[in-house]
Formats: structure tokens, sequence, C-alpha cells
């Protein structure tokens, strides 16, 4: 009798073990949140216009905005968020449903439980390539943020939820939005590489976000959304001092519009190559254009100034950021710019919209996100 209860303790422990590589025992994932929602919740890699805040956390980083007027319409106040209220991200989260904000990565109090539903690893000046944004400071790459997500979060993930990656990662949203500082703050601004084509640099930059997709999707990523760069000659600060044509400047414009074109030809071979992924390109440009072209009949009423006053190079500015404390338009939401490079909360809720609900191939390809969230991989 001993024996038979020896022998049922021993194939107990056994069959307990055995549940621990695969999970099955006692993960707690599930693809809907506990407010119905079908994503468990958000990763979200790339530049200011998707930063929740990490470069209020590294120090020698000029490009921050945790600080007034930045924030004036959110909620906590000055968060780090690059606008006057709410991002793409926070936007798309309530779309999604999420309990809570995104958390920034940099944040010592993203742990633990706080990561279950995602987290922000996105850097204000950072970009595609390395050396992108070492004009602002210190800045994490999307290589970096890449590496912070498979090397620290992914392992605490894992032990929150009591599941490996590839079972618990479909359930999450990837959210890629970068590329437009590389060449801003990269391309046209250094001497080094003016030999190189536009299209040449391009073509780098593509196959580079490609590589990074990829590396994603080994770790067990399978939902990614991928934003288009915003019309970079459009803005106040590149339409500073420079020849424009329907008040944007053109190659700016034209360099953006190549990255997106060449990008969005890709999502449909990334995708072969990526078995069982699904992905969404987002055109902000062109929502944004479109606010531009005709901003009367989209709400808006300012589509080349500042709302904020921004600190020019003769004031220690750069023509980008809001200056501190400084003065503040009253009727943000008309208009499209915040700063010198950022939208409005107002254009945000655009974007966001319109990348969750439109059925326009122009502006999501080939779905928009809320048929991507809710389709079987």
């Amino acid at each position: 009798m001993a024996a038979t209860s020896s022998s049922r303790l021993f194939f107990l422990a056994l069959s307990l073990l055995a549940c621990f590589p695969f999970c099955s025992c006692h993960c707690s994932v599930s693809n809907k949140n506990a407010d119905g929602g079908m994503m468990k919740g958000m990763f979200v890699f790339g530049s200011s216009l998707v930063d929740n805040g990490n470069n209020n956390f590294l120090p020698n980083s000029l490009a921050r905005a945790d600080y007034l007027p930045y924030g004036i319409d959110f909620p906590l106040g000055p968060s780090g968020r690059f606008t006057n209220g709410r991002n793409v991200i926070d936007l798309l989260g309530g779309h999604l449903k999420l309990p809570s904000l995104i958390p920034a990565f940099a944040d010592p109090k993203t742990r633990g439980s706080k990561i279950v539903h995602g987290v922000n690893f996105a850097s204000g000046a950072s970009g595609i390539l390395d050396d992108t944004g070492s004009l602002a400071g210190r800045v994490i790459n999307l290589n970096q943020q890449i590496r912070n997500f498979e090397e620290i979060t992914l392992p605490e993930l894992e032990t929150q939820l009591g599941c490996r990656s590839p079972e618990s990662l479909p359930n999450y949203l990837f959210v890629v939005g970068t590329g437009g500082n590389d060449y801003s703050f990269n391309y046209f601004l250094r001497s080094s590489i003016q030999n190189v084509s536009l299209e040449s640099f391009t073509a780098n930059l593509t196959a580079s976000l490609s590589r990074q997709l990829k590396k994603l999707h080994s770790l067990g990523a399978r939902k990614f959304v991928v934003m288009s760069i915003n019309p970079l000659g459009c803005s106040p600060v590149m339409r500073m001092n420079r020849p424009t044509h329907n008040g944007c400047v053109q190659n700016m414009n034209r360099a953006a519009h190549l990255f997106n074109s060449h990008f969005k030809s890709l999502v449909d071979v990334i995708r072969a190559e990526m078995p069982g992924s699904s992905l969404v390109f987002v055109n902000s440009y062109k929502i944004i254009r479109d606010i531009i072209k005709n901003p009367i009949s989209k709400g808006f009423k300012d589509s080349s100034t500042t709302c904020c006053e921004v600190a020019s190079v003769s004031e220690g500015g750069n023509g980008i950021l809001c200056k501190r404390g400084g003065e503040v338009c009253a009727n943000r939401s008309s208009h499209v710019f915040f700063d010198g490079l950022h939208p409005t909360e107002a254009v945000n809720v655009q974007i966001a919209t319109k990348a969750y609900f439109s059925s326009l191939k122009t502006e999501v390809y080939p779905t928009n996100i809320a048929r991507m969230t809710k389709s079987k991989i």
C-alpha cells in the first residue's frame, strides 16, 4: 500500500514538472483583457511621437518633454509625452480597452505586475539607425529598445504570467513608430553621408527596420502596427528659413514619402517571411497631409504655426521644443502642431481613430487595427 502511494506521488510530481516548460498548467494570459478588449496589452518602440516618458530618466538627454506646457491637457500633467495631451499610444490603448496607460520602460517603477499590460520602450530623438539622435545627447536607439525588451522585460513578463513568450506574446500588440529622425537629424544634417543618394539611404533604412521587426517576431511577437513617417517638410521647424511649395519643404516630404512607399510595399513581403504574423501599416503621413491641405473641413484652423512658444536657436533652443513655462495657445484643438515638430492631441485623435477603424487602404494597409486584433493567427 505504501509503495503504491509512493508511486502515485512520484508520477504526480513528474506530471507537475512536465507542465512548467509549456506553462499549460498555470498560464494566466488570455486574448482578452479584464475590460473585454481583444488584446492583453501593447509593447511600443520608436521615437518621440510614441514616447511615454522614457527620456525623463535619461541623464544628459536634451529631448525631454517633462515640463509645462507639455501635458497641459494631460490628466497627469507633464509626463514626457511630446504633446499637450494624449499621444497616439494612449489613444490606441483606449480603443483596445486596456485598463491602464502603458508605462515607460526607463521608469524604475515599471516592474513586476505593472508590465503585464505592456511597456513603452520608445525614446524621443531616436531612430532606426544607432547613431541617429546623437545630437540630442543620450537617447535609446531602436536596437537597444529591442534588447531592453528581450533581456529585461520579456523574462520578467514570463515570470508574471507563468508563460513562455511564444504562448503569451500573440496576445499583445507590437507598435513601431520611428524613422523620421533618421532623415531630419541624420541624413539631412551629416556631411559624411551627403554622397549617399536618398534612394540608397532609404533602402538601407527600410532593410534595417525589416530586420528589427523580424527580431521581434523571433521573440514571439505576432501582431504588429507600423506607423509611417509624418510629412516632415510641413512641420514648423523644417519650414523655418527654407523655401516651401504649398507650405511645405519638398525635399523633406519627398524623403518621408519615399520611405513610406518602400515600407508599405514591404508589408506583404515581411509578413510572408514572418510565419503567423499580422501587420497593419498606418499612413499617418496621408492623415496629417489631408488635414494640412484642408484644415477647416477637418476641424482645424491653424496648420502652420506652433501652439506653444518655441525657444529659438538664439535663445538657446532648437526650434522644436516648447520653451519651459512659455506661452501656449488657448484653443489647442484647432492647431495641427503643438511644438515645432509634434502634433497636438487633436491630430493624434484622428490618427488613432483612423488606425483603428478606417476602411481606406490609403490610410491603413491591408486592414485596420480593429479587424487585425480580432483575427485569429
